[in-house]
């Protein structure tokens, strides 16, 4: 869904002298569910304009005409973008992480707060973002488990067509050097401190976290 948005989102900001439409047009939502807030007050939240935003919706609206998503039809839509691999997990894992909620449901609200993050926000955001991401239960800490559960759904999602052919073993070894470098008190755990520190100083995380961010 969000390669979808986003793709619309390029294309028509770009024809955006063709399309006048007034904003109350564009929430004009008469057989949905939900009802998004007002422009204004999405814009003054995200780093998006009222234009751009307006695009987003339509294309939002187009994928989830009840004004919401779920977690099943969320993989369904996400998982069309990785067809030579399992998405369900990586997808139930960002699903989480966009249900701010935690209601079982993603509004349009939350879908562009987060799209605002991964596209227009700062360096500092994007790793806090890609902490709570990491950090499945939700206790403020990063585990060896939950590192690996998610870089192992991210291994599943992009297939077996990768090259070169990746062992059996490559998420927990992956992890491994993750940990040696990130827990820096050595405590079986990760903050978020320990995180975005790591992050910052070493390049060959980022490196990594980049490559991940493409799948976000």
């Amino acid at each position: 869904m969000m390669g979808a948005v986003v793709g619309t989102l390029s294309v028509q900001t770009r024809q955006q002298s063709l399309h006048k439409d007034k904003i109350e047009d564009e929430l004009e939502m008469a057989t949905v569910s939900h009802r998004p807030e007002g422009l204004d007050q999405l814009e003054a939240q995200t780093n998006f304009t009222k234009q751009e935003l307006q695009v987003l919706y339509r294309g939002f609206k187009n994928e989830c005409p009840s004004g919401v998503v779920n977690e099943e039809t969320f993989k369904k839509i996400y998982s069309q973008f990785f067809p030579h691999g399992d998405a369900s997990m990586y997808a139930h894992y960002l699903f989480n992480t966009f249900d701010s909620a935690n209601n079982g449901s993603v509004k349009f609200e939350d879908f562009v707060m987060a799209l605002s993050v991964l596209l227009r926000g700062s360096l500092q955001e994007k790793l806090r973002w890609t902490f709570n991401l990491y950090d499945i239960n939700k206790d403020g800490y990063i585990n060896k488990e939950e590192m690996t559960d998610i870089v192992k759904a991210i291994y599943d999602m992009m297939g077996k067509y990768t090259y070169p052919v990746l062992k059996d073993n490559a998420p927990r070894q992956h992890v491994d050097v993750f940990f040696q470098k990130m827990d820096k008190n050595k405590d079986g755990v990760v903050t978020i401190d320990e995180f975005i520190e790591s992050c910052l100083q070493d390049e060959n995380i980022m490196r990594s976290l980049q490559l991940f961010e493409n799948v976000m």
